[in-house]
């Protein structure tokens, strides 16, 4: 038997509203960010995610309230960094899309209420749309002391991808990272018979 969320999970998932984030969200985004990362985002980058339609930039509302966000952006295989250039088998063409997810935060009060996960399942219904079938798989990268959101993706079936030694740079100091991947619309990763091990 599968346990209920509490009556409150419920009742605040009925009252959270979807909509994207527009350039008047700047301030209450940048806000956020700096309470839920470790991580300094450039000014221009709140002004990209917030207007550029490049972004996929979904905020999940509480009475008006920002309480949750995701963004993430398709790239092409051919465009990805170093580290993410090995993400899918072969036989992908080079113009094969994927999605990076920059950043999914809740904000804590409003955690273990579902919200990061109808954000999550937002996007992926976004990605598997018949337009968008050339997208192949969702990566993200996170920090490997991040257990909670470990969990997360892992329940979520997105798999350990690589160990990135020294990825972020936080208060001056290196710390390791991983990326992970989550395969769609029949994206396979490089390896098949022993991955991901």
């Amino acid at each position: 038997m599968e346990m209920q969320p509490p009556l409150s999970a419920l009742r605040i998932q009925q009252e959270v509203q979807l909509r994207f984030l527009s350039p008047n969200d700047i301030e209450e985004v940048k806000t956020l960010c700096r309470e839920w990362f470790p991580i300094e985002y450039p000014d221009y980058w709140y002004t990209d995610i917030t207007s550029s339609p490049r972004f996929y930039s979904l905020a999940a509302t509480h009475y008006s309230r920002i309480i949750g966000l995701v963004v993430a952006e398709l790239r092409s295989q051919e465009k990805l960094n170093k580290e993410d250039s090995d993400l899918l088998a072969n036989q992908f063409p080079p113009n094969t899309q994927l999605a990076y997810i920059l950043s999914l935060g809740v904000v804590g009060d409003f955690r273990r209420n579902g919200i990061a996960s109808l954000l999550l399942d937002s996007l992926l219904s976004y990605l598997t749309a018949k337009e968008r079938s050339n997208c192949k798989a969702v990566y993200l990268h996170v920090l490997s002391t991040n257990t909670v959101a470990l969990r997360f993706y892992e329940r979520r079936k997105f798999r350990r991808h690589l160990f990135l030694p020294y990825y972020y740079a936080i208060g001056g100091k290196a710390r390791d990272g991983y990326s992970y991947v989550l395969y769609i619309n029949g994206g396979q990763p490089p390896w098949s018979l022993l991955y991901p091990f």
